[in-house]
């Protein structure tokens, strides 16, 4: 069974109708009991980075979250959800990120002649062809994006897979046993249900 953080910021009924496609079991989650009935957690997001960890935080959920990544818990943040996986954002005011992964996340320049935010669909470029999130993805593929900050990590060698958008940014992060996506695999038709499809059987 695959947990779906609920924090009331995420696109929890998408995600949760694209797992359960290929008839994977699902239980929306908004606590650390909760957690720890499932196999696999995913931790979605649309929203802002201040407000997401505040009601984590609230149910207590950014401790039980670390716990079972810590434990070997197989993760995987989608958007907003991977950017929480780092130290800190440019967006935030007051609140720190779950420091899972080293690294801080950043506002897309207006300077560099593109749209804020970055909206549509955009280039997947593999760095890690090992990375089973990636497995059956060629360099290349279109996936769909809406943010307006993307993560910087600190190590370069979690670095899955980059795109492009008047600077080249990490769309995929992979540590272990911790995934990030930045775009949506939910709306990102066949690619992302490929993308959705390996996470499960990891």
């Amino acid at each position: 069974m695959i947990a779906i953080v609920d924090y009331g910021m995420g696109n929890l009924h998408s995600v949760e109708k694209a797992l359960q496609s290929f008839g994977e079991k699902t239980l929306i989650a908004d606590s650390a009991a909760a957690l720890k009935k499932c196999e696999k957690i995913v931790l979605p997001g649309v929203g802002a980075f201040d407000d997401a960890m505040a009601e984590l935080k609230k149910k207590k959920m950014d401790l039980a979250i670390k716990g079972e990544v810590k434990n070997k818990k197989i993760f995987l943040g989608i958007c907003l959800g991977m950017q929480l996986l780092f130290d800190e954002s440019e967006e935030a005011a007051t609140e720190k990120g779950l420091k899972i992964l080293p690294g801080s996340v950043k506002r897309f320049s207006e300077k560099s002649g593109q749209k804020v935010p970055h909206m549509g669909w955009n280039q997947l470029m593999v760095e890690q062809k090992n990375c089973p999130l990636l497995k059956g993805i060629a360099s290349g593929a279109q996936v769909y994006f809406c943010h307006s900050f993307y993560p910087a990590p600190a190590e370069n060698s979690v670095v899955a897979a980059t795109t492009d958008y008047g600077i080249k940014f990490s769309s995929i992060v992979w540590k272990e046993n911790v995934y990030g996506v930045q775009f949506h695999p939910e709306k990102s038709q066949s690619v992302g249900m490929q993308i959705l499809k390996n996470f499960i059987v990891l």
